[in-house]
């Protein structure tokens, strides 16, 4: 018995967290912000998973929206451009982030093939909803699964468990797919096959379980499933 049901990291995965400050970058008048935002943009990601791992760890759970306003408000301050307008804009922004070329025509392929499909990951529902509308790929997913039903972020293994409930298979039925080795590995450590899309070509991260695949986009997705 093979794969039945490939599910997605979100933010990273499917959708390109960068877009939001490298658009802004490109608006007439931004001219100190382009200079500054890929550090900017990697310092607004990073700062929204520490907080989110922090707010699991600690028990002070909140919504994806708050951390994701949290991690830029970090990230301006460190680069000395706390502009209420500019902060403004680059969240309206993350409401319509683009999805990756490849991930409509994987996901169809997918689809096509007879795969359930899905998303499991630490946005709210509005703001997935969101992303999903933007991107144009609602179609293409039988499931859209948000931490906010049990309240606790990745990589909590309940939030893993929610696939297994919601699709009511076992966990070696299901490929996952994260941007981020940790989810990834956390992931295998639950039972689903797991591929890491390493696009940063980064060492992989020292933890309890390791991703079993790893690849530079999410090309190759449908034809790993069809071979599990």
């Amino acid at each position: 018995m093979g794969i039945t049901t490939v599910i997605f990291d979100a933010y990273g995965t499917l959708f390109d967290v960068a877009a939001a400050a490298r658009l802004a970058a490109k608006e007439p008048g931004r001219e100190a912000f382009a200079a500054k935002w890929p550090a900017i943009a990697a310092d607004w990601r990073a700062k929204q998973l520490q907080y989110t791992w922090l707010r699991a760890t600690s028990n002070t759970h909140c919504d994806f929206w708050q951390v994701t306003q949290d991690g830029l408000d970090y990230a301006l301050e460190a680069a000395n451009m706390q502009n209420p307008e500019l902060r403004e804009r680059l969240l309206a922004l993350y409401w319509e982030l683009p999805a990756f070329p490849e991930v409509p025509a994987m996901l169809e392929a997918l689809k096509s093939a007879g795969y359930n499909t899905g998303i499991l990951s630490n946005g709210s529902p509005d703001m997935l909803a969101g992303a999903v509308k933007s991107a144009g790929i609602g179609a293409a997913l039988d499931a859209v699964l948000s931490v906010e039903t049990i309240g606790v972020f990745k990589p909590h293994p309940t939030v893993y468990a929610m696939v297994d409930q919601y699709f009511s298979i076992t966990p070696d039925r299901v490929l996952f797919v994260s941007s981020n080795g940790w989810d990834a590995a956390y992931a295998a450590h639950h039972g689903f096959h797991t591929v890491w899309v390493n696009r940063g070509n980064e060492p992989m991260d020292r933890l309890p379980s390791a991703p079993q695949h790893s690849m530079a986009d999410l090309t190759g997705i449908p034809d790993l499933a069809a071979a599990l």
